[in-house]
């Protein structure tokens, strides 16, 4: 019943631009925390921004902050990762992970790929010249 729908990854140049979404299916993410992870080749997977619909807590990676922006539409039971400015480093496979939360969580915690519950398919994100 729950799904995360993963769609916005494919191939820029650096220093471009892309917005990923990841909407909800079967579930309110209103009451979700929203995770945004990303694996290159031979690097282990990282977390790079997340949100906490509990109290609109945002933490990023220090290697996005400043060009990476996540941010929820309630409306659309969406969460989207804005990625400006990118770098060849950014490129991996980007997923969308969620869990269920009743308060305020750490960002250590909510920056760890164990804490979520649900994850979506990936996609791809190629920053290349």
């Amino acid at each position: 019943q729950l799904q995360l729908v993963e769609s916005g990854g494919g191939l820029v140049q650096p220093g471009g631009s892309l917005r990923l979404s990841c909407a909800g299916s079967g579930f309110t993410l209103d009451y979700y925390a929203i995770g945004w992870f990303r694996q290159a080749p031979g690097k282990e997977r990282e977390g790079v921004s997340c949100v906490n619909s509990f109290d609109g807590t945002t933490n990023y990676a220090n290697s996005v902050k400043g060009r990476f922006t996540i941010s929820r539409d309630s409306a659309k039971n969406s969460v989207y990762l804005q990625m400006n400015s990118l770098k060849p480093e950014d490129t991996g496979i980007y997923y969308c992970a969620a869990v269920k939360v009743w308060s305020g969580i750490s960002a250590g915690r909510m920056m760890s790929q164990t804490f979520y519950d649900y994850w979506g398919q990936g996609t791809q994100v190629t920053v290349s010249s």
